[in-house]
């Protein structure tokens, strides 16, 4: 249990009372906003699970000219082994055969995954638009599904690279922009609550959204470093919570997304230096994944954070450099940056003793607002995905968040 401001002991004779009330005060605020948001987690409808369950059902007895497939769950090393043992034939079969399996698994070449994800998309877009005329289906259920299979046509839209695609409930999807299998420079951007194969993208408020986020990012580093080869990856790949519920408040649904996280960067191709840029709930996710990270993750970048369920830096278990950053304005500052039995996700990152980078996030409005264009934050993360470390605005006004980095002037 990890409780702030009872680290210490008070000194001898001292009256212990002002630190319990403030714990309990904090505690009370936590309670309150789970009894008027609701203690239990809101489930996203089944949707799209016949289908993926019925690949991987098909695919556990595989076989590809007599040699059995690797376990959908198999470790990244065995599955990119087994596909670079196959031809450009065999490769296709796979993909063609199996797409909600082969797009969904890490160490399958990049190119592969998109053509896969192709054809999954063009399958569930047709089962939901089925099921939207079907008069068996309450009419809520009957949009709903009209509203899937218009989000599955336009993720299938010629030019879109599609690296991972489930419908089973919510969805979970990731995109790339740019060339992955070239990029020197990979940034991941992990978005937090509400997050699902419908809100995936938007047309309205964009930039709140993990396409907006990542297109924004990656045109921020073309801007910045216009001869760098970046890629950056608008990833929903976890089941995330629906509201500020029980689910946003403990680390139940991070445990599981941290898992997938850690599968993700192992699997990303080449010898790129990979940063993540955590949101909200996604840094929840980022802060329970740290210590499980490769090597190539050199950077993790939370914003808008309620905790990394971590009562330091040094608590992560990180080679990473670790960064923070948070507008005046963002309600998240409000939330009680506590864990007490599992509830709450632990020290503020942005604070002096959490030991973060602070970053300025000049510009940025509230707790959406990190990802516009001419905001510092979206200038920071910029820098921090291509490299140029030297330029970063702390906020502190001085060098102090870039101290003890190689070739800047805080060096």
């Amino acid at each position: 249990m990890n409780l702030p401001g009872l680290a210490h002991s008070t000194a001898v004779g001292a009256d212990p009372r002002p630190a319990a009330l403030r714990t309990l005060l904090a505690l009370a605020v936590v309670f309150i906003m789970l009894a008027t948001t609701g203690w239990t987690a809101v489930h996203r409808p089944d949707a799209g699970t016949t289908l993926r369950t019925a690949a991987l059902a098909s695919w556990a007895s595989a076989r590809i000219d007599g040699r059995p497939v690797p376990p959908a769950d198999a470790p990244v090393r065995t599955v990119a082994r087994f596909f670079a043992g196959l031809d450009g034939s065999q490769r296709a079969r796979l993909a063609e055969g199996y797409p909600l399996v082969v797009g969904n698994l890490d160490g399958v070449p990049a190119a592969l995954r998109y053509r896969a994800n192709l054809r999954g998309l063009e399958l569930a877009e047709r089962a939901e638009e089925a099921r939207s005329r079907d008069v068996s289906l309450t009419p809520a259920d009957r949009t709903a599904a009209g509203r899937r299979s218009h989000r599955f046509e336009s993720l299938a839209e010629p030019g879109r690279q599609i690296l991972a695609f489930d419908p089973t409930g919510g969805g979970r999807v990731a995109e790339v922009f740019g060339d992955l299998d070239r990029a020197d420079r990979i940034s991941v951007v992990v978005p937090g609550v509400d997050t699902d194969v419908l809100t995936f993208e938007r047309t309205q408020r964009r930039l709140t959204a993990p396409v907006g986020m990542a297109r924004s990012l990656y045109e921020a580093q073309r801007a910045q470093a216009p001869g760098s080869r970046t890629a950056v990856i608008a990833w929903a790949g976890y089941t995330a919570p629906t509201g500020v519920g029980m689910d946003a408040a403990t680390g139940r649904m991070a445990v599981d997304g941290a898992v997938r996280l850690e599968s993700l960067a192992a699997a990303l191709p080449g010898d790129a230096s990979v940063a993540l840029f955590c949101h909200s709930y996604g840094s929840v996710v980022c802060g329970v994944a740290a210590h499980a990270l490769p090597a190539s993750v050199t950077d993790v970048v939370v914003a808008g954070s309620p905790g990394m369920r971590a009562g330091s830096v040094a608590d992560l278990h990180t080679s990473a450099r670790v960064w923070a950053t948070r507008d005046s304005g963002d309600w998240i500052a409000d939330v009680p940056h506590l864990e007490v039995g599992g509830v709450g996700h632990g020290a503020d990152p942005v604070s002096p003793e959490f030991g973060s980078r602070v970053l300025s996030a000049a510009g940025a409005k509230l707790h959406t607002g990190y990802f516009e264009p001419g905001t510092g934050s979206l200038d920071n993360f910029a820098k921090i995905g291509t490299g140029a470390f030297d330029s970063i605005t702390c906020a502190t006004g001085d060098d102090a968040c870039r101290r003890g980095i190689s070739g800047t002037d805080g060096d």
